[in-house]
């Protein structure tokens, strides 16, 4: 007699195939760009080698490839100077970055072309791989030196001391400096509320400059006491930290007393929204401009972990960047599904 499975048991067998087949199709397509690289630094040898030979030699390679394997593409004679170039770049290298190694081969000539220091390839390599950027999006991160901005300028902030060691990291991580938002049709002399509603109608802009992880709860969002009602400009779910994040908008040069109200917001969310299973409520602050003495000074006997950075408004963001976004409908339903989890 054949025994019959029962529903549970056989969803839990199928999910486990199903992610089986998921972690190894990856495995297998990130061994193939190994492979394809790899083939492309060995062309790339042999093309330096032959140099002396002139483009003559290049474009009667191309031609003979292309004849060969009518049904593989990169055998251009663009591609294959591009190949040269990719093999003098990390000739005595001895160990290639893994990063560098899991990107495909048009990330990995955008950053031979546009960053030339290595630390700072590998960086960006890194963040591709995390945030699944397309090559577009790679140059627009690129052209707004989002690695000097994430790592090389100060960060003000108590994470350190209000949060774990894994945790801080993370959030330390989320944090620019300056952070440029592209907000079109912006006039200069803009205040606070002009600002936060275009943030608002470009959520999809915002979310793209704080970075993976970060889901738009609501804005000018209502905490309320028994007599008293408080709106929180911008409120944030971090997917990552699994915890809310408070922002507030200042369009002016940064004072103490703007950390005493982002500490109450953030104590807020603490008693009102936050569940068992989130992490402490984190508040960003983001002024026009600020000076690091007096944020120090400000956010010693904080309570609560609290980051302080600058903003800019840039008028313009590629339409093919924007279109590979998620739509609010896709945020709204990511969070539902991560909090059931």
């Amino acid at each position: 007699m054949i025994a019959t499975i029962d529903k549970k048991s056989f969803i839990g067998i199928v999910t486990d195939i199903k992610n089986d087949i998921r972690s190894t199709r990856f495995k297998i397509l990130e061994n193939a760009n190994r492979e394809l690289l790899c083939l492309y630094f060995r062309l790339g040898k042999v093309i330096d080698d032959n140099w002396k030979y002139g483009n003559s030699f290049i474009n009667q390679l191309s031609i003979e490839l292309k004849l060969e394997f009518p049904n593989m593409r990169g055998f251009s004679s663009r591609n294959l100077r591009r190949m040269r170039i990719f093999y003098n770049e990390y000739k005595d290298i001895q160990n290639w970055p893994v990063a560098l190694a899991n990107l495909p081969w048009t990330h990995n000539y955008t950053l031979i072309e546009k960053v030339k220091n290595i630390e700072k390839r590998v960086w960006y390599a890194r963040k591709c791989i995390e945030n699944g950027w397309s090559q577009t999006v790679l140059i627009h991160q690129i052209d707004l030196n989002l690695y000097e901005r994430q790592k090389e300028n100060i960060k003000l902030t108590n994470f350190d001391d209000k949060m774990s060691i894994s945790q801080s990291e993370l959030a330390r991580d989320i944090m620019k400096d300056p952070y440029i938002f592209e907000l079109s049709n912006l006039k200069e002399n803009a205040c606070e509320a002009d600002i936060e509603n275009a943030m608002v109608e470009r959520i999809k802009n915002v979310l793209l400059e704080l970075g993976k992880g970060f889901c738009f709860v609501g804005n000018q969002y209502k905490i309320s006491t028994d007599n008293n009602d408080y709106y929180i400009d911008l409120l944030f779910y971090h997917l990552e930290l699994r915890c809310y994040v408070v922002v507030e908008l200042k369009n002016t040069f940064f004072k103490p007393e703007y950390i005493g109200q982002l500490n109450f917001y953030v104590t807020a969310v603490n008693k009102t929204l936050k569940k068992e299973y989130d992490n402490e409520t984190i508040g960003l602050l983001l002024c026009r401009e600020k000076d690091k003495l007096s944020v120090e000074w400000a956010l010693e006997g904080i309570s609560n972990p609290i980051g302080v950075s600058s903003y800019e408004i840039n008028n313009y963001i590629p339409k093919d960047i924007l279109d590979k976004l998620p739509t609010e409908d896709d945020i709204n339903m990511h969070i539902n599904i991560e909090k059931k989890n």
